[in-house]
């Protein structure tokens, strides 16, 4: 494991088990929601990882917080294992790892003011505890998020704010702890999208200013080429393609990873492809198909698509992986 990394994941899973509709009557079926899954985030660095709703992204980000425990599997976060930390342990490692969520407009606390709502992480790890130094903090997390001047946001609560204004609060609410990590969660997903670029904008100066790692959580691939340095494509709960955003994006190896790029809206008709558009939902996570898990929807799939999980190979150097179909050369 290399200095420069700061989290690891290896064979990651996360199960949910169901019920058979009787009451303190478990079934044996579980929902794959993250199925061995592995990668690497190195220091400074930007992992966007897409796919469609319901592939497993943001059951990864919270299994990775600690918010849910992981089936099987190793996370190793600045080189210390961190994948069955106790309370007290979990607690601390949330003061280097913070994520934006989603929906700003839930996330916050409508009773209270911006001020209160950035300060309390502070209040809850026990940081900051003179009142003129953990002003001092707050002030500079709004700063550091784009709300200037600060005097005239402090006191204003939520419903005060515009969109993007709250996801800029809950940016700050997430740096206060200075932390080395950030899992952003679709956090421009509910925004204008006007709006979307600044807050991209602000993410990249984030890194640029302060080293920090982010995992980026994203079903659009428009805005990964210009953010990200790597991507990871996620397709029913496991990891088909990752690699550097240049290689992904003009050569695509998986037959997922193609589809989603070919209907990527693009403005030079020249540039255009034609589009791929799979049939069907996406299968059952509850009952996940035998061999290759996309072969239901694959244009090119083969019988022995059915029956052989296709492996996950390195290409150029180990500098990328995929799943490569049955009988597919790799380059």
């Amino acid at each position: 494991m290399s200095q420069a990394t700061i989290l690891t994941v290896q064979n990651l899973r996360k199960y949910f088990p169901i019920g058979n509709g009787h009451l303190f009557r478990p079934s044996d079926k579980q929902v794959h929601a993250v199925d061995d899954v592995s990668f690497y985030l190195e220091k400074g660095e930007v992992l966007a990882v897409v796919g469609e709703s319901g592939c497993g992204k943001s059951t990864l980000a919270l299994t990775l917080l600690g918010l849910e425990k992981p089936t099987a599997g190793q996370i190793f976060f600045d080189g210390k294992e961190v994948t069955n930390l106790n309370r007290a342990d979990l607690k601390i490692m949330r003061r280097h790892i913070q994520m934006i969520f989603q929906d700003p407009y839930e996330s916050l606390n409508p009773l209270m003011t911006v001020g209160e709502i950035v300060a309390e992480p502070l209040v809850v790890h026990g940081l900051a505890t003179r009142k003129n130094e953990r002003t001092a903090r707050v002030q500079k997390a709004l700063e550091e998020a784009g709300l200037n001047p600060v005097d005239s946001y402090i006191n204003r609560r939520p419903h005060e704010l515009s969109g993007g204004q709250r996801q800029r609060v809950v940016i700050a609410s997430a740096l206060v702890l200075e932390p080395s990590l950030l899992l952003a969660d679709e956090p421009v997903s509910m925004l204008d999208v006007s709006i979307r670029a600044e807050i991209l904008n602000l993410l990249i100066d984030l890194r640029a200013k302060r080293g920090i790692s982010i995992l980026f959580i994203t079903h659009d691939l428009s805005t990964v080429a210009s953010f990200a340095d790597r991507v990871a494509v996620m397709y029913l709960g496991r990891i088909v393609e990752i690699g550097a955003v240049a290689d992904v994006l003009q050569d695509p190896q998986h037959p997922y990873t193609k589809a989603l790029l070919s209907v990527v809206p693009v403005a030079n008709p020249r540039l255009r492809h034609e589009r791929i558009i799979l049939q069907g939902e996406t299968p059952n996570p509850i009952d996940v198909p035998t061999g290759c898990r996309f072969h239901p929807r694959c244009p090119i799939a083969i019988e022995a698509c059915q029956r052989i999980d296709p492996p996950f190979v390195e290409i150029r150097n180990g500098q990328r992986a995929a799943c490569i179909r049955i009988g597919e050369p790799t380059t």
